[in-house]
């Protein structure tokens, strides 16, 4: 829902100390809900771990962090639209980073207080699934960096999309 930080009183939530606003849709009400056992069925291991149980992948180890082709990044759990190749970078994290995501609502952002600092958890604005983190330390024009877990993620090419098109 985020992409930055917003300007001194032009969001009515409670800002956090990060900047961004607090708060997000309580769980229960994505509109993609299922049970722990249909998570557990539908998602590989790692990928449960990360989504469901907000863990974090390895560095340098995982699927997209230096992926370049050109698509769309999808949430593993749902298959919503997240984060287009064209706003990717390399931020040497280790993990895929995003300037944006594809559009203002495709996810949620709240305050991660885990690990004794206070971080913004990146969430799937269709399912809840935890995606990764936030930060205000990335390139312009927006100046932020969006870390995701390639385990959260899956890749939608971008010629894949365009047969798609064509083709209804």
């Amino acid at each position: 829902m985020t992409q930055r930080p917003p300007d001194e009183g032009s969001d009515r939530r409670k800002q956090g100390k990060s900047g961004f606003p607090e708060g997000s849709f309580p769980e229960e009400n994505f509109p993609v809900q299922r049970s722990d056992a249909e998570w557990r069925e539908r998602l590989s291991p790692e990928s449960y771990h990360v989504l469901r149980e907000h863990g974090t992948e390895p560095a340098f180890r995982n699927a997209y962090h230096d992926h370049k082709e050109a698509g769309i990044y999808e949430c593993a759990g749902c298959g919503n639209a997240l984060f287009s190749s064209r706003h990717k970078y390399d931020s040497g994290s280790g993990w895929p980073s995003f300037t944006q995501p594809l559009n203002d609502t495709a996810i949620g952002t709240k305050a991660d207080h885990s690990f004794l600092m206070v971080r913004v958890e990146v969430f799937c604005s269709q399912c809840g699934g935890h995606l990764g983190h936030v930060f205000s330390d990335g390139p312009k024009p927006t100046g932020m960096r969006y870390c995701m877990n390639s385990a959260a993620l899956q890749f939608r090419a971008a010629a894949d999309i365009n047969k798609e098109d064509t083709s209804t």
